[in-house]
């Protein structure tokens, strides 16, 4: 249960100014919610968590300097009481699964009502997760498709760029029959029958990015 005497204090991490001004527009309005601080990237992210450490922090997952899912994962590691909720107009399952698996216990798209997102934030403050149906859906499925290596998405990246086979086995010191391998190994994981369709499937999944 929420004191209402004390409030909820709320860091604002996105690289567009509009959209963090909206939120704490939206937040400020609240009696129990304040904002503390806004940060335009990562790297700011985790210095204003520092200076602050807020109760709940908003966090988008693509940004400049550092990306969302490694503030994440930074201020987790360091702050194991803090409590943040991705942001984002991202619903591919791998944004989610990333965000999630670096230490969030929230996810909410950007379309989201006003009252969804303040409903997320009391739920994040008391403890709990917060994670929509459609979103963990989609978790759910990430969850059951097979893991792609290191060494796999390296492949698959530089599929995306239109390497070929030797051109991608020059650019990572390997030879052109264990390129073929891993290809073919990335086609079976997401279940494709050829290099167009695997990148068209990443890309959509959020694997990577053109």
């Amino acid at each position: 249960m929420i004191d209402p005497s004390s409030s909820i204090r709320i860091l604002i991490a996105d690289d567009h100014s509009i959209v963090r001004q909206g939120l704490a527009t939206i937040i400020n309005r609240v009696p129990e919610m304040t904002v503390v601080a806004q940060a335009e990237d990562g790297q700011q992210a985790i210095a204003l968590f520092r200076e602050h450490q807020p109760d709940v922090t908003l966090m988008d997952l693509r940004m400049p300097q550092m990306t969302g899912v490694e503030a994440i994962a930074a201020i987790c590691t360091e702050f194991k009481q803090a409590r943040v909720i991705v942001l984002t107009t991202y619903d591919s399952d791998e944004d989610i699964y990333r965000g999630l698996q670096a230490g969030a216990q929230g996810y909410l798209l950007k379309d989201a009502k006003p009252d969804e997102l303040l409903k997320a934030i009391r739920t994040i403050y008391s403890g709990q997760k917060y994670v929509p149906p459609e979103v963990g859906a989609k978790l759910v499925q990430r969850m059951s498709n097979p893991e792609l290596s290191e060494r796999e998405l390296e492949v698959l990246r530089s599929m995306a760029q239109g390497m070929s086979n030797l051109e991608i086995g020059t650019a990572l010191c390997i030879g052109e029959s264990t390129v073929k391998s891993h290809v073919n190994r990335i086609l079976s994981k997401l279940g494709v029958n050829d290099r167009t369709q695997a990148v068209i499937v990443a890309v959509k999944r959020g694997i990577v990015s053109l």
